[in-house]
């Protein structure tokens, strides 16, 4: 089976121990709760309600505020799917960079905003995607169903 591995995936190391790969899972795991709770709240809530909650909700149009819920909802929803099922494991790192992008774009609009105080949020979010994207590529590959 490593050498058949060895093929689908080369220059990969196949053999991460344990703790990675729980560790990649547990991140997987958080990351599709974060994003898709955040996306169905966005999704679901009306504005004036959300507004309360996150207030640039209330100062950007309704249109962009579902968009980035419908991008939330997809990522959480691609970050753990795709390995779980083994159906297109790869759509997982796909998932996982756009994540990243995501956050990096989120932590510079809250910054030019003036809003520190959810940057940390973006932060851990970001490193999160950014663990799930190196392992899932490089470390600890999901195979896909034969």
């Amino acid at each position: 089976m490593s050498a058949l591995n060895a093929t689908v995936f080369p220059g990969t190391s196949l053999q991460a121990g344990k703790p990675l790969r729980i560790a990649l899972w547990t991140a997987q795991v958080l990351l599709a709760a974060m994003f898709v709770m955040s996306g169905f709240m966005k999704l679901m809530t009306p504005i004036a309600e959300l507004s309360a909650m996150m207030p640039w909700t209330g100062q950007v149009s309704v249109a962009f505020v579902r968009f980035i819920g419908i991008v939330d909802l997809a990522g959480g929803i691609g970050i753990l799917l795709p390995s779980l099922t083994r159906i297109q494991p790869r759509l997982t790192v796909l998932a996982a960079l756009g994540c990243v992008v995501l956050q990096v774009l989120a932590f510079g609009f809250h910054a030019s905003r003036g809003e520190t105080v959810v940057l940390p949020v973006n932060v851990l979010l970001m490193a999160l995607s950014a663990f799930v994207l190196w392992g899932r590529s490089t470390k600890s590959p999901i195979l896909p169903r034969a």
